[in-house]
This record gives structure tokens, sequence and C-alpha cells, in this order.
């Protein structure tokens, strides 16, 4: 057997038959009569490095190994070429992986689902496989097990369904970890602005720069200064009985921030946020129902003085729907404020023994 028909199988996938043979042929010329060696396609035929682990394929200075080689063992070389090149061919090398080896990213990124959610998950991924791969890398403290960067809920639908999760293992260092995780995220439509905004904080607590925070978020300075006033104002018990408020955007959030400088707005909500009914809506409508405790909506407040005899203004009351504000000026009727005070209560008991 010729030695071009001996190392047919081997050729690069990419390469063109008029390659193999031109190559083949230059090996029987004298040296000054070879074509010059085109630098960046010898690299690209000597390594291709698979997420950052070019030892997974081995560089040799022949084609293969010593001639005596077997032919089984031509072919194998020859068929595990191949599968590296269909995986370099779509960009990604995606193994099998054990998920009980894998744990989650160092900071979170969503909200619980509702059951519902990840029961489609399940179901989705026992018919049909698990069609988009996660991406984790090896764990930076704990040797033979990786961390995930993105696909969290996929991988518990793996556990659950005690099967192997596809995944790209890539060596990644905390930064390029938030940022793949990150942008992974906003190319989804079911990452709430809430969620964002928590994962912007969880990562600023973590000490990482503004300037990687927008990175991952794909956001502007603006944005993100608005992320982390939000779920700096809204208490995070609220943020969580909330939830996730899928249809819920900046401004919602933003205006609802707003009103908890208002310590009795703080109050109303969080009195609202333990009622049954209120836990038993769905996020989007939950959002709502404490929007409207915090502004409420109806009548705008009424406005009305109270004066002396001689026209001097002493009182002022605001009355909305959620309460009555009388002012009392001291200036006009210096007494009559503790006046009030002490009658306050007299006057309560009152009301009440009439109902």
């Amino acid at each position: 057997m010729s030695r071009k028909a001996l190392f047919a199988n081997l050729k690069p996938a990419s390469a063109s038959a008029a390659e193999v043979e031109a190559a083949d042929n230059s090996e029987n010329r004298p040296a000054d009569e070879k074509p010059p060696v085109d630098p960046v396609r010898a690299a690209r035929f000597r390594s291709r490095p698979i997420l950052g682990a070019p030892e997974l394929i081995r560089a040799t200075a022949a084609p293969v190994g010593a001639l005596g080689q077997s032919l089984s063992e031509f072919k194998a070389q020859s068929e595990r070429a191949l599968a590296i090149e269909r995986q370099l061919a779509e960009g990604q090398a995606v193994v099998d992986l054990d998920p009980s080896l894998i744990d989650p990213s160092f900071v979170n990124d969503r909200m619980p689902t509702t059951k519902e959610a990840h029961a489609r998950l399940v179901e989705a991924i026992r018919d049909h496989g698990q069609q988009v791969p996660i991406l984790v890398r090896p764990h930076p403290s704990k040797n033979g097990r990786y961390q995930v960067a993105y696909g969290h809920r996929r991988l518990r639908a793996a556990l659950e369904l005690q099967r192997t999760v596809r995944a790209v293992v890539k060596a990644l260092s905390d930064d390029e970890l938030v940022i793949a995780q990150g942008q992974e995220n906003n190319e989804r439509q079911d990452l709430s602005f809430i969620e964002k905004a928590r994962f912007a904080r969880g990562l600023e607590e973590r000490g990482f720069k503004r300037d990687t925070i927008m990175t991952a978020l794909s956001v502007y300075k603006s944005d993100l200064s608005n992320m982390l006033t939000v779920v700096s104002r809204i208490p995070e018990d609220v943020v969580d009985a909330i939830g996730p408020a899928l249809g819920i955007g900046r401004r919602g959030w933003i205006d609802l921030a707003e009103r908890f400088s208002d310590p009795v707005v703080a109050k109303s909500v969080g009195d609202l946020i333990s009622t049954p009914d209120f836990l038993a809506l769905e996020s989007d409508r939950r959002f709502r129902r404490a929007h409207a405790v915090a502004r409420p909506s109806g009548d705008p407040p009424r406005f009305e003085s109270w004066t002396t005899a001689d026209g001097a203004k002493f009182a002022k009351i605001v009355q909305s729907a959620e309460k009555i504000s009388v002012t009392i000026d001291r200036k006009v009727v210096p007494e009559f404020g503790d006046f009030i005070i002490v009658r306050l209560q007299s006057l309560y008991e009152e009301f009440k023994s009439r109902q």
C-alpha cells in the first residue's frame, strides 16, 4: 500500500482532496523546490485547542506516529480527529457530565421559579432531550467538581431526571464567569428587571467592579444605578413575596421604590404581603397589588384650611384615600395643638361608643 493511500483517512475534515495530494507530492520534492508554508494554516493543523485545553490534541511532527502502527490505530486516531473537527466546527465542545458533580454559581441570578414552570421544563427535556448545553468551569477550590456559569434550571431538571447533563466546560475567572452568566441571561426573555437588579447587587456585594457588572448585564451606568437603588430601597422580604414579576419593567419598580421613603407605605405593603389572598396571586398581580397600596388610585388629595374669627389661618387639613393630616400653626394658636393632643384619646373613645 502506498503512503498516499495509507494517510488518506487522516486528512483534516476541512482539507480538500487537492490539498492532500499537494501535501503528499511536496514530500518528494527537494527542499529548495517545496512551496512556502503558511504559518497560520500550519499552526491550525498542529494544534486545535479545545476550550483552553490544547493537551487534548497531540501535536506530532508527522501526520501519525511510527509507520509500524496498525491500521486499526490509524483509523481510531482518524475518527477521534474527525469528532474533534466536528465539535470545533460547531464552535464548542459539548460533553456529558454527572449533574451531582456540578455546584451552582457563587451569585444567584434568578428568583425561585414556579412549580408549574419547572415541571414544564422537566417534561420537555424528558420528551425531547436537552437541546441547549449549560456552561460550567472546573471548580476553583474542589478537585473533580464543576461550577455553573449558566443553566441552573437545566441542571436541576437533569438531577430530577437522573440523567447526565450536556455541558461546555471552560476555564473561567470569576469575572469571566459572571459576565458569561449575565450576558447569557440577557439573551433570554425570561429574566425580569428585578432579577437582574438582584444579580447586580449580589455582584457588587462580592466586590466586583461596576465596569464588570455593566458588561455582565449589558447596561449603562445610569441603568445600573437605578437597579441598585431599587433593591436598596425595597425591603428584601417584599421583593421575595412579589417574586420575579416578568411583566413588570424598570419604571414600575423604580416608582414602587420611590414610595418606600414613606414609612406608612412601607408598613402598608409589609402588612399586605403576609395575607393569604396576596400570596395566592400570580407574581405580576402581586406587584400591582403592592403598587396600588403604595400608590392609591382614586381622587387626588383634598386640602382645607381653618381660620379664626378674624380670618387668620390656624390649621390645614389634607385628606386622601389613605389618611387625613391636620397641621396646626402654633404661631397663630399656640395652645390649641396641645388641647387637641390631650383630647384626642377621649374623642376616639367617644367615636367608638357611638358605633
